[in-house]
């Protein structure tokens, strides 16, 4: 199993924000997680290779830096692949860029709601062209945050749309497809060749995620669909029970979720397709 998405962030790396602003939609403090802890999550599950990252967000004091990520990565056991935190606001996000590929991390983790850029904009163009040239994959927080301080204009996953159609060679994942707007997410993948979306967090919404699913299927992007599990607000054994019983709903009038779905996301293998073979 692949597993797009899991955290390996500290507590001291969210600022204020989390305490602030996530704390009392949440419940509790942030669960920081050891690469001990994180190797057994994910031994459970039987996942082969995690990409795991940080956030960045300078204005609102949210910052994993490049050489954590490095450091958390050499002392798993899993096979990881790490991703860069930029907030494309920094003026030496470029600088960024290069040192995080200096340490060997293969892609990048971007987050507009937060950060408050818009990824539209021209002006990040040459931060894409980099992350291209360099062979990184982009993953984009699209969709809902419970932050007061988001900005739901630009995580709405239609802006990746005209990124790609700018980039189109650049590999591109909208994570937790891009909830609440899956059904804009099924389309911008089957439009661009290179964007991809991950499942993440899909079961703990299992309306929404039944519907994204069945629509993946008819708009013909299952092996669009990327296996997440947001580690560590879920382990990946957490996400697999979820998706299962969700796959397994039957609703009257509705399209069943397909078995070959199901094992796309558990079993396939979408690393020829993310340039990762």
């Amino acid at each position: 199993m692949i597993d797009v998405h899991t955290h390996c962030h500290l507590s001291e790396h969210w600022g204020p924000e989390w305490e602030t602003n996530w704390k009392p939609v949440y419940g509790h403090d942030y669960e920081e997680k050891t690469p001990a802890e994180f190797d057994a999550a994910m031994k459970e599950a039987g996942v082969e290779l995690a990409f795991t990252f940080g956030l960045r967000a300078t204005r609102a004091g949210v910052d994993t830096p490049n050489e954590y990520v490095e450091w958390f990565c050499a002392n798993t056991e899993t096979a990881t692949v790490g991703f860069m935190a930029l907030d494309l606001c920094d003026d030496d996000v470029l600088d960024q860029l290069q040192d995080g590929v200096a340490r060997g991390l293969g892609g990048i983790k971007l987050y507009p709601v937060l950060a408050h850029f818009d990824p539209r904009d021209a002006k990040h163009d040459p931060v894409y062209a980099a992350a291209e040239a360099a062979g990184l994959i982009i993953l984009w927080h699209m969709g809902a945050t419970p932050s007061p301080e988001g900005r739901l204009d630009v995580s709405q996953p239609l802006v990746v749309d005209e990124v790609a159609r700018r980039h189109p060679g650049l590999k591109q994942i909208i994570a937790h497809m891009g909830h609440p707007w899956q059904r804009e997410t099924m389309v911008i993948c089957r439009k661009n060749r290179n964007v991809f979306t991950d499942v993440s967090a899909s079961w703990h919404r299992p309306l929404d995620g039944y519907l994204a699913l069945a629509r993946a299927q008819e708009w013909s992007v299952v092996d669009k669909l990327l296996f997440g599990s947001d580690y560590a607000l879920w382990t990946p054994a957490e996400a697999v029970a979820g998706l299962r019983s969700m796959a397994a709903t039957k609703v009257q009038g509705m399209p069943e979720i397909k078995k070959e779905t199901l094992e796309w996301l558990l079993d396939g293998d979408p690393r020829p397709a993310l340039g990762l073979a």
